[in-house]
């Protein structure tokens, strides 16, 4: 049975949502890598970000148009899942926002 918990986003554009990433914190993976959960469980995802919970990292996937936010919340302890969602795409709205605004020439 896996741990692993998918939360399906509005964010559909990688390059804002990899700079939300950076700019929180996080190194990421671009590309097909693999996450890991609870029993050495792992999971294909396109962006990954480790945490410093060793063994569990945090990873987002296209499905459709969307990304889904995809983590074994069990042994993540440091971050709280909505907070850390809710960050994410608030840094992503103001990149995917900013670059649009830069394309009308303001």
């Amino acid at each position: 049975m896996s741990h692993f918990t998918r939360i399906k986003t509005r964010m559909v554009e990688d390059e804002y949502l990899v700079r939300a990433l950076q700019e929180l914190g996080y190194s990421c993976q671009v590309g097909t890598v693999e996450i890991r959960g609870f029993g050495g469980q792992r999971t294909q995802v396109e962006i990954k970000a480790p945490t410093m919970n060793q063994g569990y990292d945090i990873g987002f996937c296209k499905t459709g148009d969307v990304y889904e936010l995809v983590a074994d919340w069990w042994g993540i302890h440091d971050i709280q899942q909505d907070q850390f969602l809710q960050q994410v795409m608030q840094r992503y709205a103001y990149h995917a926002a900013r670059a649009k605004l830069e394309q009308q020439g303001f």
